[in-house]
């Protein structure tokens, strides 16, 4: 059974620092395209950040210098290291596996950490 399971959001002021994690199982980690993604209210679902298999990394522009994705192949495990944090990064961010560039492969979500940045 594959399974996606975020921590590490919270509340916390403008200009502080959060790390996300996003801890995998059942899945071929170090085959998958991992990203980050974050919905407000009211808002469609973003892509912030992507790392792929080989660690190509890419952000959404709002986010550059601010944000660093990582991932470590031995713990199944994708990161996300967020400073400099403003109001507009509210949102629950959930992260994905994406394994459909592979034969039979599928793509899977996890059930998102809620980040709330106060003014």
């Amino acid at each position: 059974q594959v399974q996606l399971v975020e921590s590490g959001g919270g509340l916390v002021q403008a200009g502080g620092s959060l790390r996300l994690s996003c801890a995998t199982s059942g899945l071929a980690f170090r085959l998958a395209v991992m990203g980050w993604y974050r919905q407000a209210p009211g808002k469609e679902r973003e892509l912030v950040a992507t790392i792929t298999d080989g660690g190509k990394i890419e952000y959404v522009e709002s986010v550059k210098g601010r944000f660093t994705i990582s991932r470590d192949n031995a713990k199944n495990t994708v990161y996300l290291e967020m400073n400099g944090l403003k109001p507009e990064d509210t949102g629950v961010y959930v992260c994905k596996a994406n394994l459909r560039w592979i034969p039979g492969g599928n793509m899977y979500w996890g059930q998102g950490t809620q980040v709330t940045v106060s003014s």
